[in-house]
């Protein structure tokens, strides 16, 4: 099938279907539609965006933006102890040899220095769904068909599913905790991770899932990332969920095993606390040998903050998962000096500071 073969039914059914080749279209423009089984355009010069109905021949239409895409209609319906009916997604790598422009995967695991990504999902009530993040490794440099092993992110699940195998635990990833899900659907193995709550934007490291799984024994550094989508399974309808924003990047030079923390910077975050109002002054500190060029820094607003304005960094999001980014003029940051920005904003309740910060995916120390 189009993606590898990977959704199990609870009872241990599996769904099949035969590859079939791409419908590619061109890049896509503003509001371009894709109704085509598994039919793809790109968007913003670095991303794929895939329809992918391999469970189905209902009608599936997607409508493409340039930071995304949404389901315009899913005509589809799946047993909800078997498998969903497609997976519409936007990717960066390699899936079925459509690999994105300008990707440097398929990248070894221990050549990673960093591997951040930023997604916002549009939820809808009424269907049977999971809004899941995708992430595939093989041991070798695999640009088409099956790969070995899947992680799973689980962002929002809606209806009577579940993921494929059995639950093996808990987990703390990205500040976040995590129910954990294992098993192979014949085909390829799968690790899940299920949020207890749904998760409608986030700005994360996806290195801290590899090294996890890593730890799990489900892969090692001479594995290969091949792809990281975001993305739908649809059961039953799905009609206007979205991702109305994703962004990945891989960066090389790791040069060995990683643990996604990183003792080459250090954030200081510093605050003027008033009745209902606040600052914050956040220092990053190049504490390494080797210059940072370019720079993103994530981190959670505790509940009830919100960003009203900010300088010296472009700022995503207002509230919950924030990523800062450099601009023009403060991008490098030599080995020993620091860079600084800030931002005001409103809160209720206790006020409190973010628990970690991650710079280009690694977390930092904080003073």
């Amino acid at each position: 099938m189009r993606r590898a073969i990977r959704a199990l039914a609870a009872l241990g059914l599996l769904a099949g279907a035969a590859v079939t080749a791409f419908a590619v279209a061109g890049p896509a423009a503003a509001d371009t539609q894709i109704c085509e089984q598994y039919g793809s355009t790109t968007i913003g010069g670095r991303y794929v965006v895939m329809n992918n109905r391999w469970g189905t021949s209902a009608q599936q239409c997607i409508t493409v933006t340039s930071t995304g895409f949404a389901i315009q209609t899913q005509q589809g319906t799946g047993s909800t102890s078997g498998a969903p009916v497609s997976y519409p997604a936007v990717y960066y790598g390699c899936h079925y040899t459509n690999c994105s422009p300008g990707t440097n995967l398929p990248i070894q695991v221990g050549s990673i220095s960093s591997a951040t990504s930023s997604v916002d999902y549009q939820f809808v009530g009424g269907a049977t769904y999971d809004a899941a993040y995708d992430i595939w490794l093989d041991p070798t440099p695999k640009k088409d068909g099956v790969n070995q092993q899947e992680i799973m992110i689980w962002f929002n699940r809606q209806g009577s599913i579940q993921p494929i195998g059995s639950v093996v635990g808990n987990a703390t990833i990205g500040g976040r905790s995590w129910e954990v899900w294992r098993g192979s659907n014949g085909s390829n193995a799968v690790i899940s991770y299920v949020a207890p709550s749904p998760i409608a934007s986030w700005s994360f490291s996806v290195l801290d899932f590899l090294n996890d799984v890593k730890s799990r024994g489900a892969i090692t550094s001479s594995w290969y990332l091949t792809s990281i989508q975001a993305g739908f399974e649809p059961w039953i309808g799905g009609a206007g969920l979205a991702v109305t924003n994703f962004s990945a990047a891989v960066n090389g030079g790791g040069g060995g095993p990683t643990t996604g923390t990183s003792s080459s910077c250090k954030v200081t975050y510093g605050t003027n606390v008033w009745n209902a109002g606040f600052t914050a002054n956040v220092t990053i500190a190049n504490s390494g040998s080797g210059a940072i060029n370019g720079w993103k820094l994530g981190f959670m607003l505790p509940s009830g903050q919100t960003i009203t304005s900010s300088w010296n960094a472009a700022l995503t999001g207002s509230s919950g998962a924030i990523t800062a980014s450099n601009i023009s003029w403060n991008g490098s940051i030599a080995p020993g000096a620091n860079t600084s920005f800030g931002f005001q904003g409103t809160y209720s309740g206790s006020f409190a500071n973010p628990p970690s910060f991650t710079l280009n995916g690694c977390t930092c120390t904080t003073a």
